[in-house]
């Protein structure tokens, strides 16, 4: 058997429930966790915490499709770790979603809260469906159904859901407004990521994207290279990636390569954003975009770039293709897009890696201002917002800095560092009930 299916040692996973792989996305988190035991000190006896989801809920989501059929759907809600506050973490809507992969986007969220030091625990939910095949009454219905069967363990001061890959503000709005049903009052602060006419916040939609930006941008300085003419790389092209791109490309820089479902575009002079923009949005995807070339998905790996963006899926960057990268700064707007022994690779070649749990960790920031606002009936300008994220992105990112070179170790390392020394405080202080 290859070593990238045999299940990890029981000792190592501790779990009946999910067999991770090395590879795959919870084996992936168990590793990270596993490299900062050695950092905590004292604290490391509450490690294994970090190791065992508070709860995990797995509901089975039965609707009337459109031609009058009953069909199922999986669904999950996982609260990784709420020692420092309420769940908070998004939805996704995608045909391979599994257990073991919203176990660990759920603790990724855990450490993400408290890397930016933001007063939430973490958590994250799924549906295996690809909403692409629904209507938009069946959509309607799934999220609403969904909602109720998690209604038991969500709610503002409980667990906070978001929108994530294949969600936006109008299935919020469906998943606010059947909480508010359930309970028999307007629950503004249920969710965030909503429409703003219910309750959502400016600047929510691009917040991802703006804090891959701020931290891309002070990693730069970092290194000395120049914002202006450098070269970025962006795969996926949702949410996240066209909104950093479109950051980027503001301060001066040229996108050359972009990759989504729907292709792999390539123009080493830069592309036209304003036009690559009006295609994504007429497509919903780049594919078609006539202002570069088509080249093999497999190659854009390679391409010749300085900043290189991955806000796909994750375990998108594998050994073998941290090997070909030719960026000299990574920036991870999707959730776990490198793999362990990738972060090696990519360390040994001298390629700075931003880490996902500091890079994206804007869309939760914006969350949380978003929760505030609800919470006090009173709602910022975007400016204000934007000045806000910046502030707490530099701040969270400026400490991790400072441990990594305290402790000579990468900045995943050090992110986890600072978070896991705040989640195991907390375990610590609050103690163990009864």
């Amino acid at each position: 058997m290859s070593h990238t299916t045999s299940p990890l040692p029981a000792s190592s996973s501790g779990l009946s429930y999910v067999q991770p792989t090395p590879t795959s996305p919870w084996g992936t988190y168990l590793s990270q966790v596993d490299r900062v035991i050695p950092y905590l000190g004292p604290l490391a006896r509450w490690a294994e915490t970090l190791k065992h989801p508070k709860r995990t809920l797995i509901v089975d989501i039965p609707i009337e499709m459109d031609d009058g059929t009953v069909r199922h759907f999986e669904g999950y809600r996982v609260q990784h770790n709420l020692s420092r506050g309420p769940g908070k973490g998004g939805v996704r809507y995608h045909p391979a979603v599994t257990l073991e992969e919203v176990m660990a986007l759920a603790a990724w969220m855990t450490i993400k809260n408290a890397a930016v030091n933001l007063p939430y625990g973490g958590a994250k939910g799924g549906i295996r469906v690809d909403p692409k095949q629904l209507s938009m009454k069946e959509l309607e219905k799934l999220t609403r159904r969904y909602t109720s069967e998690i209604g038991i363990i969500i709610g503002p001061q409980q667990d906070i859901p978001a929108p994530d890959v294949n969600t936006n503000a109008q299935i919020m709005a469906w998943m606010m407004d059947t909480y508010s049903m359930n309970v028999g009052a307007t629950a503004t602060g249920v969710v965030t990521g909503k429409p703003i006419h219910l309750g959502g916040s400016l600047g929510r939609v691009k917040a991802t994207g703006r804090g891959v930006f701020v931290t891309g941008r002070e990693a730069a300085r970092r290194l000395g290279l120049n914002l202006d003419g450098a070269r970025v790389a962006v795969q996926g092209f949702g949410n996240v990636g066209s909104a950093a791109a479109e950051l980027f490309a503001g301060a001066g820089a040229k996108i050359v390569a972009v990759q989504d479902h729907t292709g792999t575009i390539v123009n080493a002079q830069g592309f036209d954003m304003h036009d690559l923009m009006a295609t994504l949005h007429r497509d919903g995807g780049v594919g078609a975009f006539t202002g570069g070339e088509r080249i093999d998905p497999e190659d854009f790996w390679s391409v010749d770039c300085d900043i290189l963006i991955p806000a796909a899926l994750e375990g998108q960057i594998t050994p073998a293709r941290a090997n070909r990268i030719k960026a000299r700064l990574v920036l991870e707007g999707a959730n776990g897009p490198t793999l362990p022994e990738a972060d090696d690779v990519l360390a040994e070649r001298g390629i700075l890696v931003v880490p996902d749990v500091i890079c994206n960790a804007g869309g939760v920031t914006v969350s949380y201002f978003e929760w505030v606002q609800d919470f006090s009936s009173f709602f910022w300008t975007e400016d204000e917002i934007n000045l806000r994220l910046d502030k707490i992105m530099v701040d969270a990112l400026k400490k991790i800095w400072e441990t990594a070179d305290r402790l000579k170790v990468s900045l995943r390392t050090a992110t986890f560092a600072v978070a896991c020394e705040r989640i195991l405080m907390a375990r610590q202080e609050r103690g163990l009930y009864p």
